[in-house]
Order: structure tokens, then C-alpha cells, then sequence
């Protein structure tokens, strides 16, 4: 098992690293420590890759397919960066089964989550261009949700566009 993240958007407040924490819940829960590699520096999604690419190549392992657990709302772009920097990988990118209602916690709110959905939908779009994922053809009715969203104000995880 790889575990991956530093401290990211919504993790720069927590005192240990994301990655760092879910391997100590992993090995409460039964995993040996030697099946477990950590990546505790990355900071975004694409960082995640490449800094999972090279701790890989350090320890000399070359695997061919790869199971990514992810948060609900990311795994599009977890699976157009991954695609990105691994496109002859096998892939399978999943999450936690949560309902828009269930995904909301005390330390982040409906508001939040709206506001991180719609900043990914809008990456979803612009970081092909980019040169940082994959590109995926994003349904019609699906923009017409975002815009309306940003038209309602939820801009707060949106990259500022030149």
C-alpha cells in the first residue's frame, strides 16, 4: 500500500501529514508496516504522482496496475492525472460511497464541499491546457451546473484565470 499527501488545501492545519496519518490507520486496522510506502510531501494531485513515480523507482518496484482511493468528488481528476503521468498503467480510481447529504463533517461544510466540487470540475477543464492531466469530455448539462454555481458564488476553490 502507497500512501500519498502532505498537506494540501484543505489539510495545511493538521499537525502530520495526510499520508503519515492514514498509514498509522492502516496499520491499526492490521496492515504490516513493511507492506506499507509513504509519500508525505506532496501538496496537490499531480505532486501525489510523481512523487508516489519516484518513491517507486527508489525502492526499485515497478508495478503495472494500481488501485487510487480518492475523495468522492475527485476522482475525475484523480483518474486525468494519474492517465497524465502513467498512461500505460492499469487504473481503477474509487472513493468512499457518500451521498452529497453524508459528505459534510463539522470541520467542512456543505458550502465547502460545494465550493471544492465545483474548483475541480473547473481544473477538470482547464488543466489539459495546461499540460497537468489528461483531457475528458465534460457533459453539457454537467458546465451548465457549474456556471450556475459559480453564478450562486461558489468561487472560493476556483483558480483565478488570466
Amino acid at each position: 500500500m502507497i500512501f500519498s499527501g502532505g498537506f494540501g488545501n484543505l489539510t495545511h492545519v493538521w499537525k502530520e501529514a495526510e499520508a503519515d496519518q492514514m498509514a498509522k490507520i492502516a496499520m491499526q486496522m492490521g496492515v504490516p508496516e513493511d507492506a506499507i510506502l509513504i509519500e508525505n510531501k506532496s501538496t496537490n494531485t499531480g505532486e501525489n504522482i510523481v512523487f508516489t513515480q519516484q518513491l517507486l523507482e527508489k525502492e526499485g518496484l515497478d508495478p503495472q496496475s494500481f488501485i487510487v482511493v480518492q475523495k468522492p468528488y475527485m476522482e475525475r481528476r484523480s483518474y486525468a492525472t494519474f492517465k497524465k503521468h502513467w498512461p500505460n498503467k492499469e487504473l481503477l480510481v474509487t472513493s468512499i460511497q457518500l451521498t452529497l447529504e453524508e459528505y459534510p463533517t463539522p470541520e467542512i461544510s456543505l458550502e465547502q464541499v460545494i465550493n471544492l466540487m465545483v474548483g475541480d470540475m473547473q481544473r477538470i477543464k482547464i488543466y489539459p491546457e495546461k499540460g497537468f492531466q489528461i483531457y475528458q469530455d465534460i457533459p453539457e448539462n454537467v458546465w451548465e451546473a457549474y456556471t450556475k454555481l459559480v453564478a450562486l458564488g461558489f468561487t472560493n476553490h476556483l483558480i483565478k484565470e488570466k
